[in-house]
């Protein structure tokens, strides 16, 4: 991130207390622009006078220690280490006083020491950072002054606060915006939306204390003929109680897509009535079809071999009226060794000889493939028609909420506006109880955790291949998947943190911490893709051949200089010119109609000719 032109400035530390202490409301933006000595960027940064680094409310600059930067592109620079408690910058001391790095400590997955009391190389004394983005720094330090000490005791505090009793930046960040993302995603509303309740389906409360599933949200929707029992019974054969509940429902043909985890078999076989029952009751929620589909995401030999430990899948002979299918998807342990191998080959350097061979060999764009093959085939069972359709991975909480929310956005256009994506992102994976704070190990200094992957990351990056495929069906641009990418390592807001829904209530998460959703929708232009044309009712089915899958360069390989693209970037700046001119249009054309409205309730105005009714108005859009 760099400092632009023009950006606002952040009071001097002597005015932070007073100003932090006045009675404003939370999100209301413009409530200390009063104040004539802070201002607040449209970004939600602040900037100090003294130092000109940007600062946010409620940051703290900690130390700052005289480094050499180690830059895998243009060798050791001479600068200043700033370290605050959310971020760490780096100002050049020799050139401008650029701005060279601006990294969040909850980006930081690791820290380690370099070199030791009797090294002698050149610049071989200092620390090594490892990234969580895909980007490694090191700084050399001087050996006298136990500097590389301090500055090793400092980020591990605050780039690992939970392991030192700290709290993570999200509680401190006193951030105010006009808008509180907290409110976009209500659980009724979206159902109402879909059309639900209805005489088949049913919203429950049995789960409002957590007692059934402590991983599922408080608010569930069932089949009607379903008791409270049932579900209860239900849930004792279902991986961590993880029973079928509805994610859509099709508003024509009234399909729906149910998620869960997989049943406990295990090695004996072990059946369960209620739960046969229970799926049964799912597929007569809807006449017109004979048999539910299980999608099982995972590979047919990890299915089987899930039966040692209990788990398992459904087996023909005993759920008669359900046709199993297996998807072929890896488990988290796969994604991480795959995303590890795509670092290797973008940062630093890029070897443009051997590229697409090198790229093969991590397979992550073949994860993707069957991700969004996966996808497709539960949004077009239901979308024909054909049957309902169950989804479940092991324990439904990954590889899950991958295929329902892609495919929900590939069924259902209103998830491709920048409201319903965020609503998505709350409901299928926030809600659902995704363990991002185990896949992402915010403020966690165990990067080794076998529980770490990028799930999420994979996710984000189907949405990006359909967005290529479909470059006027999402209302949203691709800095706005970054935005979302970034944000989840930031540990800047709280829309990301902990493992469910039961977690952050109990941590007040909405209470004490500022949403992701309320920094984008204070400034929705910023993300808005200009082509967007909103369709109501249109299915997408990307193609996912190997032949029209790409690697997302502008995220993957956007921290060497001499791949990403010029800045600023030609192509958001046409965006951006884009939106002025329709919002223009849209304005002369709203002052035209009231004009002639205006006309025609004048009985003095007698027009001519019809063309003098209605003023033609030329417009690209």
């Amino acid at each position: 991130m760099s400092i632009s032109p023009g950006s606002a400035l952040w009071p001097p530390p002597s005015r932070v207390s007073s100003m932090a202490s006045a009675p404003t409301s939370k999100y209301n933006s413009h409530s200390l622009e009063n104040e004539s000595i802070k201002r607040t960027s449209r970004d939600g940064v602040n900037r100090d006078v003294g130092e000109t680094l940007p600062r946010l409310p409620g940051e703290i600059r900690i130390t700052d220690k005289e480094v050499i930067y180690i830059c895998p592109f243009n060798g050791p620079i001479k600068g200043r280490v700033y370290i605050t408690n959310y971020r760490l910058y780096l100002r050049s001391l020799e050139t401008d006083s650029a701005l060279i790095l601006d990294v969040p400590l909850g980006v930081i997955s690791r820290i380690e020491k370099m070199g030791g009391a009797t090294s002698r190389g050149e610049n071989s004394y200092g620390l090594d950072i490892t990234c969580k983005d895909l980007r490694n720094l090191r700084f050399a330090l001087k050996q006298e002054g136990h500097s590389r000490r301090d500055m090793f005791e400092i980020l591990t505090r605050y780039a690992f606060p939970l392991a030192h009793s700290l709290p993570i930046f999200a509680f401190l960040n006193e951030e105010k915006f006009n808008v509180d993302g907290w409110t976009v995603y209500n659980p009724v509303e979206e159902y109402r939306r879909q059309g639900l309740p209805n005489h088949h389906w049913r919203i429950t409360f049995i789960n409002k204390c957590y007692k059934l599933c402590d991983t599922y949200p408080a608010l569930l929707v069932v089949p009607y003929r379903a008791s409270d029992e049932d579900l209860r019974r239900v849930a004792t054969f279902r991986s961590r109680n993880r029973i079928p509940v509805l994610s859509w429902i099709h508003p024509e043909n009234k399909t729906v897509i149910v998620r869960c985890s997989q049943p406990l078999v295990g090695m004996s076989g072990k059946r369960n009535k209620e739960d046969e029952r229970y799926l049964d009751v799912i597929r007569e929620t809807n006449r017109q079809v004979n048999k539910l589909t299980i999608y099982d995401a995972r590979p047919n030999v990890n299915a089987v071999a899930n039966k040692a430990t209990g788990g398992g899948y459904e087996s023909d002979d005993v759920y008669h009226n359900a046709e199993l299918f297996f998807l072929d998807i890896h488990n988290i342990h796969v994604m991480r060794e795959s995303l590890k191998k795509v670092k290797d080959i973008v940062y630093p350097n890029v070897e443009e000889s051997h590229w697409l061979s090198s790229l093969e060999s991590t397979h992550w764009l073949e994860h993707i493939k069957l991700v969004l093959t996966g996808a497709i085939q539960v949004a077009d069972r239901v979308s024909s028609g054909k049957s309902s359709v169950v989804v479940h991975c092991s324990d439904g909480w990954d590889r899950t909420a991958q295929l329902t929310s892609l495919a929900m956005l590939m069924l259902d256009s209103f998830y491709r506006s920048i409201e319903g994506f965020e609503i998505l992102v709350q409901k299928e994976w926030i809600s659902f109880g995704h363990k991002f704070a185990s896949r992402i190990g915010h403020g966690d200094k165990n990067h080794a955790d076998a529980d770490r992957s990028p799930i999420f990351l994979q996710f984000i990056d189907c949405v990006w291949q359909m967005s290529k495929q479909f470059p006027t069906a999402f209302e949203f641009n691709e800095r706005f998947l970054i935005t979302i990418l970034d944000h989840l390592y930031s540990c800047r807001f709280g829309t990301f943190l902990y493992n469910c829904e039961s977690a952050r209530e109990k941590q007040k998460v909405t209470e004490r911490t500022v949403s992701l959703w309320s920094l984008i929708n204070s400034n929705k232009d910023k993300f808005k893709n200009p082509f967007y044309t909103k369709e109501i009712n249109r299915v997408l089915y990307p193609v996912a051949s190997m032949r029209h899958l790409e690697l997302w360069v502008n995220y993957y390989i956007r921290w060497n200089p001499r791949i990403k693209q010029q800045q600023p970037n030609p192509v958001e700046q046409r965006y951006i010119e884009l939106l002025a001119l329709r919002d223009e249009y849209i304005k002369r054309l709203d002052e035209l109609q009231l004009a002639n409205s205006a006309k025609l309730s004048d009985p003095s105005a007698s027009p001519s000719s019809p063309s003098q009714m209605m003023p033609h108005v030329q417009t690209h859009f």
